[in-house]
């Protein structure tokens, strides 16, 4: 009988345990990453190496399915440190599993009124496919990415390119 109560109390111990983790613990997957200003008004040293974090930067994730429909989406505010980690969730919609093959991890917006031009120096501007993990190890799966950067309205370049509409001419 103590052989009994002794079973069950250690059960009880476990299933507190493992249920302490939180279910938003169990089936995540996290995208990390860094959001630095780069001043272009700098020399190539410091505008490559001197780049500056942006606290409050905002970073999305977006995945989508086999026809192209947006299926997940999911953002998150950078720290002093301009460090980012978005989690997604592997199971989205009744059960269904996300592929984070396929998602697009980019930059939404910077809240530095000087430095808020972001730029596809890390692809941070046009975006990061996700494709195989920076990091797997026991129960974490982390992808890692950038760094992205921002930059001031004065260093943008222009854009240059004249498209041409083949069979018009107004």
């Amino acid at each position: 009988m103590e052989r009994l109560a002794v079973g069950c109390i250690a059960f009880a111990v476990l299933v507190m345990v493992v249920g302490g983790l939180g279910e938003e613990e169990w089936g995540v997957v996290r995208v990390g990453g860094k959001v630095l200003c780069q001043d272009c008004t700098q020399g190539w040293n410091e505008w490559v190496h001197g780049a500056k974090p942006i606290k409050g930067s905002k970073v999305a994730v977006t995945c989508m399915d086999e026809q192209k429909r947006t299926v997940y989406y999911a953002s998150d505010e950078t720290d002093e440190q301009g460090e980012f980690e978005i989690p997604l969730k592997k199971e989205y919609v009744k059960g269904k599993s996300l592929s984070t093959v396929g998602c697009l991890v980019r930059l939404v917006s910077s809240p530095d009124p000087l430095c808020n031009v972001p730029t596809d120096f890390g692809r941070g501007h046009s975006g990061v496919t996700l494709e195989w993990p920076s990091i797997v190890y026991k129960d974490l799966i982390k992808h890692i990415v950038g760094p992205f950067y921002f930059t001031s309205s004065m260093c943008e370049e222009p854009d240059t390119q004249e498209e041409h509409d083949q069979g018009t001419n107004y």
